[in-house]
């Protein structure tokens, strides 16, 4: 089949759910498909490896250009370096909606189907459009659910507002052919708004557990940044409002202390230099911020920790689950994590037993839980082990990825 992704992130870029898509992309060409892809240009994550490989070219001025991702062609409509101002990046969304929409109208390539991923919500509207234009249906791939996460955030709060997106989102639903959401939690949560259930289905998303894959923690990366003599919790990824990581932070603070700790954070976001400003108020030393790092040197990266910090703010549990969690685990690296209780987080983790959770909100229990870590370390290494077995059982990229051929494929039939 003739398969346009249609998706606001996607490879250079070097955010985990960029690295999905690429890889879901090339499983799906290897099945047989030809693939298109209309996206923006590197703007969370540049990753100059990846762009040396993956070069963008002028197409339509700054508008457009164009990459070659293993034989795949990829159109980039422009966008701004993801910055902390939200009128700006609804401003940016709106240009990337009319951009990749006219793309998708005119483009040469007629679609026999169109997948598309939350974030945004809206994006699911230019699907839809270019459908209307090709006769062709489209799916919508729920990575958070939105307006929810937005909502539970207090990120929107006008009634309004809060209306009007809760009625799109009904209507994405209603015009998708078919919806696949990455748990059980997030099913729920759409099921609970009257879609059918037919049209649900729970397909999560997976690591390429050859590219992820456990190393020793002394290695060339932690000794590069003093690691390999540090039990070290680090956090990597998106630093925003969703991630609530202040709590970590704070942790921090509490065990300031315990020389042997030491907080590692990798990324960039909106809520960066607050987190470093709150760092610099508590004049904390067991902290160590560093930029994104090359797709290539993730595994080392991950191998130099002695376990990973995920988070959910309160409340958000439901609407999403951060795809960072199976990379870590592939890794044999166990996870902290702050989430809600009965949240697919925490599901996760116990039925593995590749880590522990506690109650998003609480500073003091999740100090109290790292520093447990600490004192029971070659028990922690052990939970390493589960999670990559866990991993390995049921979230490796072959068997998810047939999973939506599959689900593509009766699309089309139906």
């Amino acid at each position: 089949m003739r398969i346009l992704i249609l998706s606001l992130i996607f490879r250079p870029d070097n955010v985990s759910t960029a690295q999905i898509l690429g890889d879901l992309a090339l499983d799906l060409q290897a099945n047989g498909h030809e693939i298109f892809v209309i996206t923006t240009v590197p703007h969370f994550n540049e990753d100059n490896e990846a762009l040396a490989a993956q070069p963008l070219k002028t197409y339509c001025g700054r508008l457009l250009q164009k990459s070659n991702y293993h034989g795949i062609e990829v159109m980039h409509c422009w966008m701004p370096r993801k910055g902390k101002s939200k009128l700006l990046r609804i401003i940016a969304w709106l240009g990337f909606h009319a951009v990749s929409t006219m793309a998708g109208v005119f483009t040469p390539f007629k679609p026999d189907i169109i997948f598309t991923p939350s974030p945004p919500l809206t994006i699911a509207i230019s699907a839809w459009l270019i459908g209307l234009w090709r006769k062709c249906p489209f799916i919508y791939n729920v990575q958070e659910i939105y307006p929810d996460v937005a909502v539970n955030l207090g990120v929107i709060r006008n009634a309004y507002v809060i209306q009007l997106l809760q009625r799109l989102e009904k209507f994405v639903y209603k015009k998708s052919c078919a919806l696949a959401v990455i748990s059980d939690g997030m099913a729920d949560n759409i099921r609970a708004k009257n879609v059918p259930e037919e049209k649900i289905h729970v397909i999560p998303n997976f690591v390429d557990i050859e590219d992820f894959h456990p190393l020793p923690k002394v290695n060339d990366f932690s000794k590069r940044h003093g690691l390999a003599d540090k039990f070290v919790i680090s956090y990597a990824g998106n630093m925003g409002a969703p991630q609530g990581l202040e709590i970590l932070i704070e942790a921090a603070r509490i065990l300031r202390e315990e020389e042997g700790i030491h907080f590692f954070m990798m990324g960039d976001g909106t809520e960066r230099l607050s987190l470093m400003e709150l760092v610099k108020g508590y004049n904390l030393k067991n902290v160590t911020f560093l930029n994104y790092q090359p797709y290539s040197l993730m595994a080392a990266a991950y191998a130099a920790v002695d376990a990973s910090f995920v988070s959910q703010a309160p409340g958000t549990s439901n609407d999403g689950i951060p795809s960072k969690v199976y990379r870590i685990m592939a890794c044999a690296r166990p996870v902290i994590a702050c989430t809600d209780l009965n949240s697919d987080l925490a599901r996760m983790i116990e039925e593995s037993e590749g880590g522990v959770f506690v109650l998003s909100g609480s500073a003091e229990a999740l100090a109290d839980a790292i520093l447990k870590a600490y004192n029971q370390r070659d028990a922690w290494k052990k939970k390493g082990l589960k999670a990559r077995q866990f991993i390995e059982q049921k979230y490796a990229r072959a068997s998810i990825s047939n999973q939506y051929h599959k689900l593509i494929m009766n699309s089309l039939r139906n």
